[in-house]
């Protein structure tokens, strides 16, 4: 059971990536305005833009609950490696939920409805806000080799630095997407480090006695 829950884990991350991709390589099909390069994502999304509604479900809402779905299937791999790592993926599930979230809490294209955009940043902001602490407890908790905490620092130092940090210029747009990119690799690495440890270790059990 584990390691079908594991392997499922790793399917529903990779269906966030893909989706997410699609997403943005569709994103100027009835708005050839549309920049990656300076625009957020979250613009495409924003109400009143056509294509709106369907945007936004293939770049945040699906690939946000994908990734909960994926957590909840990883979490038996990390149930007896203490609390750091049990609190460390919960913290991760609450910036997948905030990611969805963003497509459920759109822009307003008009900018007039202030309540909207307080609520799609609030979401923003507690995607990455969450993910930081998430990565730091995953590394001292999960136990997974050093090459996985050195990933997890690694993504919760980038994350917001180019999230947040990077100069907000005519390149913004290529830098959130290189954050939301290094975000959900973590989540496609994650899934493939527990899935590959977990099966290593169900394989070197002995046999059951018949």
């Amino acid at each position: 059971m584990t390691i079908e829950k594991t392997r499922r884990g790793a399917v529903l991350a990779a269906l966030a990536a893909l989706s997410f991709t699609l997403a943005l390589l569709l994103a100027a099909v009835g708005l050839p305005e549309y920049s990656h390069r300076i625009h957020p994502v979250a613009l495409r999304g924003a109400s009143g833009l056509p294509g709106a509604m369907l945007f936004n479900a293939g770049a945040f809402l699906l690939p946000g609950i994908a990734l909960l779905l994926a957590s909840q299937a990883l979490r038996p791999s990390l149930a007896k490696r203490g609390w750091a790592a049990r609190i460390g993926l919960t913290l991760a599930q609450l910036s997948a939920l905030a990611f969805g979230l963003q497509g459920a809490l759109p822009l307003d294209a008009s900018g007039q409805d202030e309540h909207a955009m307080r609520l799609h940043a609030l979401m923003w902001m507690l995607w990455w806000i969450a993910f930081v602490p998430a990565m730091l407890l995953l590394a001292l908790g999960a136990r997974r080799g050093a090459g996985f905490a050195v990933a997890c620092l690694a993504a919760g130092l980038l994350v917001p630095l180019l999230a947040v940090l990077a100069p907000v210029d005519a390149w913004v747009g290529l830098a959130q997407r290189l954050a939301f990119a290094l975000w959900l690799g973590w989540w496609l690495l994650a899934a493939l480090v527990l899935s590959r440890v977990s099966v290593s270790a169900q394989e070197s059990l002995p046999p059951a006695r018949r």
